[in-house]
C-alpha cells in the first residue's frame, strides 16, 4: 500500500506541478480514495472561468426590438391615435421599422453584433400583400406577417441585406404567431404547426439560429384536485400530451432548417419551469431546448430558482429584463446564475420598466456586461 501511494503521490506530482503537489501531499495518509477525493476537488478550483474583456462580453450581447417598439412605424387604423409619450419617443429617437433596426442596434448599442427580433415587427405595414386577411362577420382584417408570401420573401431578402450593410445580424426570433402549440382542438394545434414551420423557413432565410414558440394552454394552469386521498391533476396531462407532439414535429422540421425551437417561460404551460423541463425530455432534441427570461414568472421566488432549472437546457437565447412587475429583480445574481452554468449563449435585454426603453436598455446591457465574466 505504502509503494502504490508513492505512486499516486508522484503521478500527481508531475501533473499538477511542485505547487499543487505541495498542497495535496498532506492528504497522503488518507490512502488512494482520499487522495483521489482531493485531487478532483482541486482540478475543479482550478478550473475558473478567464474573465472576458467588455468587448468580449458585448459579443454575446442581443438587442431586443420588443423593447424598443414604441418606436415601430404601426399600421394606420384612425381609431387609435398614438399616446404622446409615443410621440415623443419617435421625435427623440426617430421611427423605425425592422429594416432600419440593424443600423439602429450598431448606432445605439455599439459592440453589439446581433438582434432579437420580435415577430409582430415584422413586415411593411403599407404593404397588405404581405400579412394574412382575417374574414369575419363579412368584414377583413389585416392580420400577422405571413412569411410564405412573395412581397414577403422580398422584404426578407431585403431585411439581410440592411443586415449585412450593418455588420448586425438576427440571432432569434421572438415569435407569439404560432398559436395553439398545446390546443385540444386537433384542428387549431394543426394550424399553430403550420405557421411555426413558416417561420422556421423564414428564420433560415434571414440566418436566425434559434426561434421561441409559445407553449400555449390555458393561461392559468389547471389545478390538481384530490382523488383517494390525495392530489392528482389529470386535466393538464392532455396539454402536456399535444405540446409534446407540437414540439417534437416543430423541432424535426428546425433540424432540416437548422434552426433551434426554444421555448420561454412565456405564460400558458411555460409558466412553470417544470412542464418546459417535461416537454424538453420529452422531445429530447437538439433542435429543442429552453431560452429563459429572467422576469417571466409568477411569483418573486420563481425569479432565481426558475432560471436556475431552466439555464442547463439553454444554449441559444436568454432574456435579460427589468419589468415593472418585479421592479427589485437582482440582475447581477441572475447573471451570477449564467456564469456558474458557463451558459455561452446570446443574452438580450429587454426592458419593460417604464420611461425611456432606449436608456433603459442601454442601462439594463450595462449592467448585464459588468456582471458577466
Amino acid at each position: 500500500m505504502k509503494k502504490i501511494n508513492e505512486q499516486v503521490i508522484k503521478e500527481v506530482s508531475r501533473i499538477k506541478g511542485r505547487r499543487n503537489f505541495i498542497k495535496s501531499i498532506s492528504v497522503g495518509a488518507l490512502g488512494i480514495a482520499g487522495l483521489g477525493f482531493s485531487l478532483s476537488e482541486s482540478e475543479v478550483s482550478n478550473k475558473k472561468q478567464k474573465i472576458r474583456t467588455r468587448t468580449e462580453r458585448l459579443k454575446i450581447m442581443a438587442s431586443n426590438s420588443y423593447a424598443v417598439n414604441q418606436l415601430f412605424k404601426r399600421r394606420q387604423s384612425g381609431q387609435r391615435p398614438e399616446r404622446p409619450e409615443t410621440l415623443q419617443l419617435k421625435k427623440k429617437y426617430r421611427e423605425l421599422t425592422l429594416l432600419d433596426f440593424p443600423q439602429f442596434t450598431k448606432d445605439t448599442y455599439p459592440g453589439v453584433p446581433v438582434m432579437d427580433l420580435w415577430s409582430s415587427l415584422f413586415g411593411d405595414v403599407t404593404d397588405d400583400s404581405m400579412f394574412t386577411r382575417i374574414e369575419r362577420n363579412n368584414q377583413v382584417r389585416i392580420g400577422e406577417f405571413d412569411p410564405s408570401t412573395t412581397s414577403a420573401k422580398r422584404y426578407l431578402d431585403l431585411l439581410v441585406t440592411k443586415m449585412v450593410s450593418a455588420g448586425v445580424m438576427a440571432s432569434h426570433i421572438s415569435n407569439n404567431a404560432p398559436r395553439n402549440i398545446a390546443d385540444l382542438d386537433e384542428e387549431m394545434r394543426r394550424e399553430g404547426i403550420r405557421v411555426g414551420k413558416l417561420w422556421l423557413d423564414a428564420s433560415k432565410q434571414i440566418g436566425v439560429r434559434s426561434m421561441r414558440v409559445n407553449t400555449g394552454g390555458p393561461r392559468i394552469i389547471p389545478l390538481s384536485v384530490i382523488q383517494g386521498g390525495y392530489p392528482r391533476n389529470e386535466e393538464i396531462v392532455p396539454y402536456l400530451k399535444n405540446a409534446i407532439e407540437s414540439f417534437k414535429e416543430l423541432a424535426d422540421y428546425g433540424e432540416k432548417s437548422g434552426v433551434k425551437v426554444t421555448i420561454e417561460n412565456h405564460w400558458g404551460l411555460a409558466a412553470h419551469p417544470m412542464n418546459i423541463i417535461i416537454i424538453l425530455n420529452e422531445v429530447n432534441s437538439p433542435y429543442c431546448e429552453a431560452s429563459p427570461d429572467f422576469c417571466n414568472w409568477e411569483h418573486e421566488y420563481m425569479l432565481y430558482h426558475g432560471l436556475g432549472i431552466l439555464i442547463p437546457r439553454a444554449s441559444s437565447m436568454v432574456h435579460a429584463k427589468r419589468w415593472t412587475r418585479f421592479p427589485d429583480v437582482d440582475i447581477a445574481r441572475c447573471v451570477k446564475i449564467l456564469n456558474d452554468n458557463n451558459y455561452k449563449g446570446y443574452i438580450s435585454f429587454e426592458y419593460e420598466a417604464g420611461g425611456d426603453p432606449v436608456e433603459g436598455t442601454i442601462k439594463l446591457m450595462n449592467d448585464v456586461v459588468d456582471a458577466l465574466v
